[in-house]
């Protein structure tokens, strides 16, 4: 099936008995066993629920892994693919990726004895200088947060390879729809499925989705261990969002291609971060290993944050809210909102300033978006 045949079909037939055309919700915390040896493949739903199972199927086929867990956040499906490497091991992951991942492995995984290095990724010769003897992982986030910056997937799983490492993307920026890292040889992705794979802002969750079935049973294993799994209602609003994804990232790419070009032109904007854009140094990249640019657009703000609050101040559509990947339109400051977690100077390294602005375009008619930001600039010049 093609893939929005998929997005809609997979995961969905489990009522035998009704026939329902949609996939039930199973709400209940226990099952029944038929003996004290055998039951019908569910006993607690911590470990595995009907309804949770549906979801794994369908993001496991668009995917194309062996298997996929689902969790309870896009954080605990982080943590949930960490569980890969251990105490003493060494992660490589970029300078520049989003905040609240940054802070997990800075903060809490290097106190418990996992060791990682922030480099440019887009860099691949950085990312093997940065390669020690007790190397385990790589951690890729491309398009990056909220920089938009893109990372070589065929280069850096061919060092990975090269070093015997595993290799786990975050492909939460472009879902399934836009970009496919298990095709590249990457090991493993990860979405907060709170995005657009839900697609409302109605529900948070995560999912981990494997290429081998080794690092799947494991993953498995862990997610049932530590109770990471998402609840079957959440897993039901995630595979409803589903259904539509095909037709929504094509919605949300419509109006950023607009508001990216939009801003470019405009003399208020110093530098607009958008692959689409055939001025952005990763476009050709992009244009190789994905199937479409995507629905996050950043840009530079001239003027700080005097100028920043001008402008946010005359918005109507877009709301100033962290998150993304939802139908309606956000407007996120990564200084205070989404990367105040880093510290400032690792921040303005990473090349995040006082002026950066990040967008989730919704789906809203690109002339409403665009005349939205009109009003915001308009503001900042008089």
């Amino acid at each position: 099936m093609k893939f929005e045949t998929r997005c809609v079909h997979t995961g969905v037939d489990k009522d035998a008995t009704y026939l329902s055309a949609t996939t039930p919700i199973y709400p209940t915390s226990t099952f029944r066993w038929d003996n004290l040896d055998s039951h019908r493949g569910f006993d607690y739903t911590r470990s595995g629920n009907p309804t949770r199972k549906a979801l794994e199927e369908n993001l496991a086929a668009l995917e194309g892994g062996v298997d996929c867990r689902a969790t309870c956040t896009g954080m605990s499906a982080i943590v949930a693919a960490l569980q890969l490497v251990a105490p003493g091991d060494h992660v490589i992951t970029g300078h520049d990726i989003y905040g609240g991942t940054y802070r997990l492995f800075d903060k809490v995984l290097r106190d418990q004895g996992i060791d990682f290095s922030f480099v440019d990724m887009g860099q691949p010769a950085q990312v093997e200088a940065a390669i020690k003897s007790n190397t385990k992982a790589i951690w890729i986030e491309t398009p990056s947060n909220p920089l938009l910056n893109i990372v070589d997937l065929n280069a850096i799983v061919a060092i990975a390879k090269k070093h015997q490492l595993i290799t786990m993307a975050d492909n939460t920026f472009l879902s399934p729809y836009f970009q496919r890292p298990l095709d590249h040889g990457v090991d493993v992705v990860m979405h907060s499925t709170t995005k657009y794979l839900n697609g409302h802002s109605d529900v948070v969750g995560g999912a981990v989705i494997c290429k081998h079935q080794q690092h799947a049973e494991r993953i498995s294993y862990i997610v049932n261990a530590m109770g990471l799994a998402c609840s079957p209602f959440d897993a039901w609003l995630v595979l409803r969002g589903v259904k539509t994804l095909g037709p929504r990232m094509e919605a949300h790419q419509r109006g950023a291609d607009a508001v990216a070009r939009f801003l470019n032109e405009h003399p208020g904007v110093e530098k607009v971060y958008y692959p689409g854009l055939p001025t952005h140094p990763g476009h050709d990249l992009a244009k190789r290993q994905q199937f479409g640019f995507g629905a996050m657009v950043s840009f530079e703000l001239n003027g700080g944050r005097s100028a920043v609050e001008k402008f946010l101040s005359k918005l109507k559509i877009f709301q100033l809210a962290e998150s993304l990947g939802g139908v309606e339109s956000l407007i996120d400051y990564p200084d205070t909102m989404t990367h105040s977690s880093m510290s400032k100077e690792d921040r303005r390294t990473a090349g995040i300033t006082e002026n950066t602005l990040r967008l989730s375009v919704g789906i809203e008619h690109p002339d409403d978006l665009i005349t939205d930001l009109a009003a915001g600039l308009s503001a900042v010049s008089q």
